[in-house]
C-alpha cells in the first residue's frame, strides 16, 4: 500500500520498522528481534494512545502479521552449529 502523506506518528513507525529490515538483511538476530519488539511497544502507545486512525491501525495490524511470521524463527538459537546440521 503506497501511502503519500504520513503523519508524524506513521513517520515513526516506519522509521522502527526500517531499522528491523536493515537489521535483517544483515543478519543481525539478536538485533532485529530488538528492533521488533521497541516497533511493538512503540505502537502499542500510540495505538492505545488514539493518535493512529483506523485505516492506518488496520493497515499496522498485516505488517505486525507479516513481520511476526518472518521473525519466528530469525534468531540464533534455531541457528545450526555444525556443517552437517543444514538441510
Amino acid at each position: 500500500m503506497l501511502r503519500l502523506f504520513k503523519s508524524k506518528e506513521e513517520k515513526e513507525l516506519d522509521a522502527l520498522l526500517e531499522r528491523v529490515d536493515n537489521n535483517m538483511s544483515n543478519n543481525y538476530k539478536d538485533a532485529a528481534q530488538k528492533d521488533y519488539k521497541n516497533f511493538l511497544k512503540r505502537y502499542d502507545e500510540l495505538a492505545s494512545a488514539g493518535k493512529l486512525s483506523d485505516k492506518v491501525t488496520a493497515y499496522y495490524t498485516g505488517v505486525i502479521e507479516e513481520y511476526a511470521s518472518k521473525l519466528t524463527k530469525f534468531t540464533h538459537k534455531d541457528q545450526p552449529t555444525k556443517w552437517g546440521d543444514w538441510k
